[in-house]
């Protein structure tokens, strides 16, 4: 008979495994074979595509109030609602994004297939993969390594007390009163913008 501390031993030892395995998983899965993009890529996409991006941000509209969405289409395709107080409520990873658990969610935002092609529609024509509700509203331009790229647009203004915080010249670059440029590392790549403008 094995020991209690030789159980803990080895099933702490097999989430270890599956957690190794989700890291090389996503390391994997996330590179954009195609190439690697950087802020100058960020920046001419914006001046290429600033009304279709903007227009993104109908998603806003279309939410029901208390929930936000979270989409990306893609290689690492999710769709998630989650509280605006907090907490993913239903999340689904699905590469074409066809399934009982997209519908239910669906269901929950009182969403057609309709309305989730035309926001897909809306990304494809910003060349844009991602879109996150809320103030402000998140776009994500590109994966690029383990990272990813994102446009903040905000409805308003940013307050002057927010402009320290979305323009740390890490992270988020401002680019003008109501965009900022994002960039997150991931797990393992770099977490700051790279000094190439």
């Amino acid at each position: 008979m094995i020991a209690p501390l030789k159980w803990m031993a080895i099933i702490t030892s097999g989430i270890v495994g599956l957690y190794i395995v989700y890291i090389v998983y996503l390391f994997c899965f996330s590179f954009d074979s195609d190439r690697t993009y950087s802020m100058p890529d960020l920046i001419d996409n914006y001046k290429a595509n600033e009304i279709r991006i903007e227009r993104v941000t109908f998603v806003n509209n279309i939410v029901p109030p208390g929930v936000g969405v979270d989409i990306e289409f893609g290689k690492l395709s999710h769709f998630a609602i989650f509280y605006k107080k907090g907490g993913t409520k239903y999340c689904d990873w699905d590469g074409e994004l066809k399934s009982p658990k997209t519908d239910s969610i669906l269901q929950r935002l009182h969403w057609s297939r309709g309305d989730l092609k035309a926001l897909k529609q809306q990304l494809d024509a910003a060349n844009c993969i991602s879109v996150r509700s809320g103030e402000p509203c998140q776009i994500g331009f590109k994966r690029s390594g383990m990272g990813m790229y994102f446009y903040n647009i905000f409805s308003n203004p940013i307050a002057d007390s927010l402009k320290s915080r979305y323009n740390d010249s890490c992270n988020y670059i401002l680019y003008s009163d109501k965009v900022v440029f994002e960039y997150d590392g991931g797990i393992i790549g770099p977490h700051c913008f790279s000094k190439e403008k």
